[in-house]
């Protein structure tokens, strides 16, 4: 592949991220019910895994749309960090959340990119 480490580093983040959300969303909050299981709260945890997805594929095609999504994906992973903040057992998926937004970031600004 041509891309740049940071531009490898982003799409795993995302990728991290897509798993994390996915997995924690279907595994833990399922399980759990509650507040966990709320409608923004779960949907947000599935909107932040499909565009993580979305991102990372976007990136690893090199896309001229990739940089306008790493924006929204980085909006969507920071609502996310702190709708789980609020919960227990949320740490991996906070930490996924807040490693992509600031990966996704920085791609969106320019500064990864190819």
């Amino acid at each position: 592949m041509d891309e740049m480490p940071d531009m490898q580093d982003c799409i795993d983040a995302c990728t991290n991220c897509h798993q994390a959300c996915l997995q924690t969303a279907l595994r833990h909050c399922l399980q759990m019910g509650g507040k966990h299981v709320e409608p923004q709260h779960f949907r947000l945890m599935m909107d932040c895994a499909t565009i993580c997805e979305t991102s990372a594929n976007l990136q690893l095609s090199g896309s001229p749309y990739s940089a306008q999504l790493c924006a929204l994906c980085a909006d969507i992973c920071y609502a996310c960090a702190l709708s789980c903040r609020d919960l227990d057992g949320m740490v991996e998926c906070v930490r996924a959340c807040e490693a992509c937004e600031k990966s996704c970031r920085a791609m969106a600004s320019g500064q990864n990119r190819l």
